[in-house]
């Protein structure tokens, strides 16, 4: 049965961060659990290059990943790169189109028959017109 992994992360890397805020903005945020703070990229092309990258303290087989965005400020077209126990390498498992709200959304990954060691949210495109993404919850479930 799958489980959150946040308690098995030991290492967050976000692209940017707004006007380089970390106080109000940073990385430390996506995993909070409190729902009045967020990450916040820097604005960019609107064909963005944000991204979120995760690095498990062992492996893990991930199976959902859940984001909750702002609207207006969501990923519009965005893919998921894991990096096997076994590579050095990330390697596309994933397209997905989130909506423009600030729902939960539910990406289920597919069947990975290998342990992930770690991953790689990219943010294709933004429905901000200045390129910006906003995530105010980022879970991901999954097994050892």
């Amino acid at each position: 049965m799958a489980r959150t992994l946040i308690s098995m992360i030991d290492l967050i890397r976000v692209s940017s961060v707004l006007n380089s805020d970390v106080k109000q903005f940073g990385k430390q945020f996506l995993t909070d659990g409190n729902e009045e703070t967020c990450w916040n990229s820097n604005q960019s092309a609107r064909r963005c290059g944000q991204w979120i990258g995760i690095g498990f303290s062992e492996g893990v087989i991930p199976e959902e990943l859940q984001l909750v965005f702002q609207g207006g400020f969501a990923g519009k077209t965005c893919e998921l790169h894991v990096c096997f126990e076994d590579q050095d390498t990330f390697t596309s498992v994933m397209d997905f189109l989130p909506m423009d709200d600030n729902s939960r959304q539910v990406f289920p990954i597919g069947k990975l028959e290998k342990k992930v060691i770690k991953l790689k949210i990219k943010f294709l495109e933004s429905t901000d017109f200045y390129g910006r993404i906003t995530v105010y919850d980022l879970d991901i479930l999954g097994r050892k």
